[in-house]
C-alpha cells in the first residue's frame, strides 16, 4: 500500500472533524469559510481517498459510522497535536515555545494569576495556554503539559512538586455580619459548619487536630469550590475551613476573620504541579517549573521566619 494514501491531506482531516464537531456540513462550511458545496465534496474525496465510509447518510442527514467514529477521534487528536506544534514553531525564540497548562479555578484566580506577570516579565518568549480545567487530569492529551491539581500527589504517569495548601485556616464571619462569640475550638459546633465535596472529611481532621467532641463534621451545607465557600463565610453562612493560600487576601482585608488563634490544621491535602514524565526535559516547562517552585519557597519563607 502507497504510503501517500495512508497520510491524507489535511484539509480534508480538517473538514471531516468540523463536521463532526459542529454537527453538520452547513455550520462547519461556515466556521472553515468554504461553501458547503466544497465540504462535500471533500467528505467524499476523504472517503475515496482511505476507502471506507465514515458517514451514514439517512434523510439527508450525516451520521458517524463506526469506524467513522473511532477515526475521528485520531483526526481530533491529530489535528490539535499539529496546531500545537506549529504555534510553539511560530512564538519559539531559542527552544522556548508554547506551554500548554490547567489550573483549579480558585487556586488560579487567587494564587497563580497575580504572579504570572513576573514570569513573563522573566521569560517573554514562551505563550502560556491555559487549557479547561476539566481536561486537566489527562496527560495523554497532545495539548496538555502541564497542571495544578489538589490532592496528595500521587497521578499515574505523572511527576508532582507541592506547592502549597496544606496550611488550612478556619474563617468566620465578620462581627458586624455574624456576631458568634467563639472563645474556644469546643464553639465551633455552635454553628454551621461549610463543606467542600473535594475533602468531605475536612471538619473530622478539624476535630481530632483540636481535641473537639461531639460535632456533626457532615451536617452542612456543601460547596464545590473554595472562592464560594469565603463567599458564604463572607456572608454569614457558616464557619469554613479554607487553604490559607486561597483566603490570606480576606483575612488581611477584614472581610473574614480568624476567631481562633492556630484555629487551623495542617491538612493532607495540597495543591501541586504535575506533567507527564516524558515531557520533563522540555524547554518551557523546566522555565515554569523553576519560576513555580521558586514562587512557593517565598510563600513558605516568611513563615519559617515567623
Amino acid at each position: 500500500m502507497s504510503l501517500r494514501r495512508l497520510a491524507p491531506p489535511v484539509h480534508l482531516l480538517r473538514s471531516f472533524s468540523a463536521v463532526v464537531q459542529f454537527g453538520g456540513v452547513s455550520r462547519a462550511a461556515e466556521a472553515l469559510h468554504l461553501t458547503q458545496g466544497a465540504v462535500s465534496k471533500q467528505i467524499k474525496e476523504l472517503e475515496a481517498w482511505v476507502g471506507v465510509p465514515l458517514f451514514g447518510r439517512a434523510r439527508k442527514r450525516l451520521a458517524l459510522t463506526p469506524a467513522g467514529e473511532h477515526y475521528e477521534k485520531s483526526v481530533r487528536s491529530l489535528l490539535a497535536q499539529l496546531e500545537a506544534a506549529t504555534l510553539e514553531l511560530i512564538t519559539s525564540d531559542d527552544g522556548a515555545g508554547v506551554l500548554h497548562l490547567s489550573s483549579l479555578p480558585t487556586l488560579g484566580a487567587k494564587w497563580l494569576i497575580p504572579r504570572l506577570p513576573s514570569f513573563q516579565q522573566l521569560h517573554p518568549q514562551i505563550s502560556l495556554q491555559f487549557v479547561p480545567y476539566v481536561e486537566g487530569y489527562d496527560f495523554h492529551r497532545p495539548d496538555l503539559d502541564c497542571s495544578i491539581l489538589f490532592g496528595e500527589g500521587h497521578w499515574p504517569g505523572a511527576q508532582a512538586h507541592y506547592l502549597t495548601g496544606k496550611d488550612v485556616a478556619l474563617i468566620a464571619p465578620r462581627s458586624a455580619v455574624a456576631d458568634w462569640p467563639i472563645a474556644a475550638a469546643q464553639d465551633v459546633g455552635r454553628y454551621a459548619l461549610l463543606r467542600h465535596v473535594t475533602v468531605p472529611e475536612a471538619w473530622q481532621r478539624w476535630s481530632e487536630a483540636h481535641g473537639v467532641r461531639g460535632i456533626d463534621p457532615f451536617s452542612g451545607p456543601q460547596f464545590d469550590q473554595f472562592q464560594t465557600m469565603i463567599r458564604a463565610v463572607m456572608a454569614g453562612m457558616g464557619l469554613a475551613l479554607v487553604p490559607r493560600c486561597l483566603v490570606q487576601d480576606e483575612i488581611t482585608a477584614g472581610l473574614v476573620r480568624e476567631p481562633l488563634p492556630h484555629g487551623g490544621y495542617r491538612s493532607a491535602l495540597g495543591y501541586w504541579f504535575c506533567y507527564p514524565e516524558g515531557r520533563s526535559q522540555r524547554h518551557a516547562l523546566a522555565c515554569f517549573r523553576r519560576w513555580l517552585l521558586g514562587c512557593a519557597d517565598a510563600d513558605v519563607a516568611p513563615q519559617v521566619r515567623g
